[in-house]
C-alpha cells in the first residue's frame, strides 16, 4: 500500500466545519442560516455571562447577551455543539493557576448541568493562551480548544489544544478559498474548511449577506461533511487510531465509529471492532 489517506463519513474528500463565540443573541439568525444550508458548527459559551431572565436588547446595540433560559432554548435541540468560552470571558493568559483551573472547570461544570451533555472542546477568550492554560485545559478534560490563527489551508489538525482555523469570515480571502475548497477534485490528501468569527459582527458590520452567501455556496452539498468541532475530532481520532499491518494489507479499527480511507487500491470503510484485509 503505497498510500493511505483519511477520508470523512461515505468516503468524502471534503469536510466543512464553524466555530463562532460568546452566546449571543445574533446567534438566533446565525443558526437560522446554517441550519437552512445543513451547515453544523459550535457555539462556545460563557456560562457565568448570561444575562437576567427577560433582559431586551438595548436600542442601537448590536447584540446583547442571552439569558440561561434563552440559551437552553436556542442551542439544546439546534443540532449544534456547546463548547466552552471560559466561565467570564476573561484574560486567562492573566489568572494565577487556581483562578485559570476554576475559569475552564466551572465553565465546563455549569454548561455539561445546563445541557445534559459532555464537553470536551472550547476556545480561547480573546485568542489568548499558553503552554500553562494547554496543561489547564488538558487537566479539565477539554480535547481541543481554537485559537484565532487563520491559516488560509485546509489542514486536518495535528495540535487539537492550539487549534487554528482556515479564516475568519471577515478574511478577504473568503470566497476565493470556498472556490479553492469546492474547485478542487483531483486530490488524495482530506481538506477540512475551518470557519469562525461572532456572529455580532454580521449585525456590526451591516453584512448578514456574507454568511448568507457563504453559506449558499458551501451547504447543502452531497459531496462535503457537515459536523460540528467535536465531531471532526472525535472522527479524525478514530482515523488516526487505525492499526495497519507491517505489510498494508490488513487493517483493524479499535473505535466505536466507522473509518473511512483512501489508498492506492481504492476507498475502504472499516466498522468499530473490525479487521478488514486488502488480499
Amino acid at each position: 500500500m503505497a498510500k493511505c489517506y483519511l477520508r470523512f463519513p461515505g468516503g468524502l474528500s471534503r469536510a466543512l466545519t464553524l466555530s463562532y463565540d460568546d452566546g449571543v443573541d445574533t446567534d438566533r439568525r446565525l443558526i437560522e442560516i446554517m441550519k437552512k444550508n445543513g451547515l453544523k458548527g459550535t457555539f462556545n459559551l460563557n456560562s457565568g455571562c448570561f444575562s437576567a431572565e427577560g433582559t431586551v436588547r438595548p436600542a442601537g446595540a448590536f447584540f446583547s447577551r442571552m439569558s440561561r433560559s434563552d440559551s437552553l432554548a436556542l442551542y439544546r435541540d439546534s443540532g449544534m455543539e456547546v463548547a466552552v468560552h471560559t466561565y467570564l470571558h476573561t484574560w486567562i493568559s492573566e489568572l494565577p493557576s487556581v483562578l485559570l483551573l476554576e475559569e475552564i472547570a466551572r465553565d465546563r461544570r455549569e454548561l455539561e448541568g445546563m445541557f445534559g451533555t459532555v464537553i470536551r472542546g472550547g476556545a480561547y477568550p480573546f485568542g489568548a493562551y499558553n503552554d500553562e492554560i494547554v496543561g489547564a485545559l488538558r487537566a479539565c478534560g477539554i480535547v481541543y480548544c481554537r485559537t484565532t490563527v487563520s491559516t488560509g489551508k485546509f489542514d486536518i489538525p495535528t495540535d487539537w489544544l492550539r487549534l487554528p482555523a482556515t479564516c475568519h469570515h471577515k478574511d478577504e480571502r473568503l470566497f476565493d478559498l470556498c472556490d479553492k475548497f469546492l474547485e478542487n477534485t483531483a486530490f488524495d490528501r482530506p481538506y477540512l474548511f475551518y470557519l469562525w468569527g461572532h456572529s455580532f459582527e454580521f449585525e456590526k458590520d451591516r453584512n448578514w449577506n456574507r454568511i448568507e452567501e457563504f453559506a449558499a455556496r458551501m451547504g447543502n452539498r452531497d459531496d462535503i461533511w457537515y459536523a460540528t468541532n467535536i465531531e471532526v475530532y472525535d472522527y479524525v481520532d478514530a482515523y488516526r487510531r487505525l492499526q495497519f499491518s507491517l505489510d498494508g494489507t490488513r487493517v483493524h479499527n479499535p473505535s466505536a465509529l466507522t473509518v473511512w480511507f483512501f489508498t492506492d487500491k481504492g476507498t475502504f470503510s472499516v466498522a468499530p471492532g473490525e479487521t478488514l484485509s486488502f488480499a
